[in-house]
């Protein structure tokens, strides 16, 4: 979690939301990373899930990631606990809970939906008061 929370960091210096995550395999290695880069790139798919999960098919050379987990600092959204299911991801770690879009079991609860074909593990509040404290801190200057 804590290479997460860097990246989330590094998302600061493009306006976007401090939202970061890694990929994970096996043996511990990082072996996809990524950021928000939505304001960025504008690009509405450019959340840190999808960019560390495009990261780590890459340097596996498939899309399946059995094996793997998904490290980020916000619960993922519906597009992004979708990718996690999709990519066959062991398991979904999470630092702070998103109370308003969060589709790990705050509103919705994606990847453990029994009509889906997979359904990783689910780790959360990992590391959830540097989360919350980095994404509190973003918005306090962004919202009157």
């Amino acid at each position: 979690m804590g290479r997460a929370l860097d990246e989330a960091r590094a998302a600061l210096a493009s306006g976007d939301v401090p939202i970061g995550a890694v990929v994970v395999d096996e043996s511990g290695e990082v072996i996809g990373a990524g950021h928000n880069v939505r304001e960025r790139d504008g690009d509405p798919t450019g959340h840190a899930e999808v960019l560390a999960l495009r990261a780590a098919a890459r340097v596996r050379g498939e899309w399946r990631l059995s094996g793997c987990t998904l490290v980020v600092t916000l619960e993922p959204c519906t597009m992004c606990a979708g990718a996690s299911v999709l990519s066959r991801v062991d398991r979904v770690v999470f630092g702070a809970y998103d109370d308003k879009a969060g589709a790990v079991g705050s509103l919705w609860d994606v990847v453990r939906d029994r009509r889906l074909n997979h359904r990783p593990e689910v780790v959360a509040g990992v590391l959830a008061g540097e989360s919350t404290a980095l994404l509190d801190a973003f918005f306090a200057t962004h919202r009157g």
